[in-house]
């Protein structure tokens, strides 16, 4: 047996076993970047205008820069952090109650740093999930925390997110036999990628359900500041809340520091240590310096006001510009996307079998590159992240797009 044959069949279930890497599917982000550069090679003088991307298009405040460049160079904060330095926890405890009201948080029980929520909504199953508990899984939505599960012989049941319902999940329709085996319920609001704000009536009856059934929540709130009413909520807020859950808060989304890597987990006492015990066995901490920098950065949420306001800007001219062709798009919430039903076809035309089949057609034909879900009904993704240089550009890229989408006659 050669050595690539015995390593092929060595690899874990959980990925594949013996046929990992086998698969010819091709997934729908690498068909997008396909098809991006196909669009490109076949019209080189025309713009591309990528709607798709689910990161910031600016750099972080140069505040936050600096506060990075002189705490690396102070010889106290080259070292390991392990399970964070309090000043972040302080700060993060701070921002909590500035922001959105959470009163009576204690830095050394409530919070603890992460490297990125990513890691952090990764890791959450490990501390909770045996063989055979359940998971309840908002979709469409961000799947990471259920992989987890999976991965630790969990089972993830998911939880449809419809217009009809204004995207929350619809908790009576949960089989009580699954409530009785669920650990964790993941919530995700302002939710990716449908925009759509939890109400307190919901976050109650959440609450409720939990105790009740004595299940966990965990509320992935990567978008809670990215709000376009002129209220950032929290589900810790909610009376109740703290007995059954955490949320997950990331600096990356609110303060452009996607790759910073700097977020925190707050909440209930005891979920907080059993995420810092698996943690503790995970990784060392991330960066002092980084983290000094999410406290100025914490310290000054002016950052994200200038933030919301310029997504709020670019969200309402594009959801002018697509009702002006026939779409029907609202607002959303929170978070920079605007989530939208697909046409059937065009008029006398060619059809779309879903929403990747129309998301190819607009990047091929139209070279505006947007991404698909057909988790739930038949939509597309907006991102209000697109490249503009200032208002004056942002006008005239959405004026573009407009100009492109107008030239055939949707039907829907």
């Amino acid at each position: 047996m050669s050595d690539e044959s015995y390593i092929q069949s060595l690899f874990s279930d959980r990925v594949g076993g013996s046929q990992f890497g086998k698969d010819t599917k091709i997934y729908k982000f690498e068909k997008i970047k396909r098809a991006k550069r196909a669009a490109l090679d076949a019209n080189p003088d025309k713009e591309l205008f990528d709607l798709g991307v689910g990161e910031p298009d600016e750099m972080a405040d140069s505040g936050v820069v600096k506060a990075l460049q002189l705490e690396a160079e102070k010889p106290e904060n080259r070292g390991y952090t392990d399970n964070g330095i309090d000043e972040f926890k302080i700060a993060a405890c701070q921002y909590m109650k500035n922001i959105f009201g959470v009163q009576n948080l204690d830095p050394n029980k409530h919070v603890n740093h992460l490297i990125g929520s990513k890691p952090g909504l990764a890791m959450a199953p490990a501390v909770f999930v045996n063989p055979g508990d359940v998971i309840l899984m908002t979709v469409p939505g961000y799947p990471v925390m259920g992989t987890h599960a999976q991965y630790l012989g969990g089972e993830v049941i998911n939880l449809p997110l419809t217009e009809e319902n204004g995207f929350l999940p619809d908790l009576k329709t949960i089989d009580p036999d699954i409530l009785q085996r669920t650990k964790i319920l993941y919530l995700n609001y302002p939710n990716n990628p449908t925009g759509a704000k939890a109400t307190r009536k919901f976050y109650e009856e959440v609450v409720k359900l939990a105790k009740q059934y004595e299940f966990i929540v965990m509320q992935d709130a990567a978008y809670a500041a990215l709000t376009y009413d002129g209220n950032s909520e929290s589900f810790l807020t909610v009376p109740g809340a703290m007995d059954v859950g955490v949320e997950f808060h990331s600096l990356s989304k609110a303060y452009n520091m996607t790759g910073w890597r700097i977020a925190f987990v707050v909440g209930n006492e005891l979920i907080v240590k059993g995420i810092s015990y698996v943690k503790d066995n995970i990784d060392s901490g991330q960066f002092a310096p980084i983290q000094k920098a999410g406290i100025y950065a914490l310290e000054h949420p002016d950052i994200t006001e200038r933030t919301v306001a310029k997504y709020k800007r670019r969200l309402s001219m594009l959801v002018d510009a697509l009702n002006s062709v026939g779409f029907s798009a609202k607002m959303p919430g929170g978070s920079f996307f605007l989530y939208v039903g697909a046409p059937k076809g065009i008029k006398g035309g060619r059809k779309f079998k879903n929403g990747e089949d129309f998301s190819q057609f607009l990047i091929t034909e139209m070279l505006i590159s947007t991404v698909p879900w057909d988790d739930v009904g038949h939509y597309i993704r907006f991102s209000a992240t697109f490249a503009a240089k200032g208002e004056e550009e942002e006008r005239r890229i959405i004026n573009e797009i407009k100009n492109r989408l107008s030239k055939v006659e949707f039907e829907f």
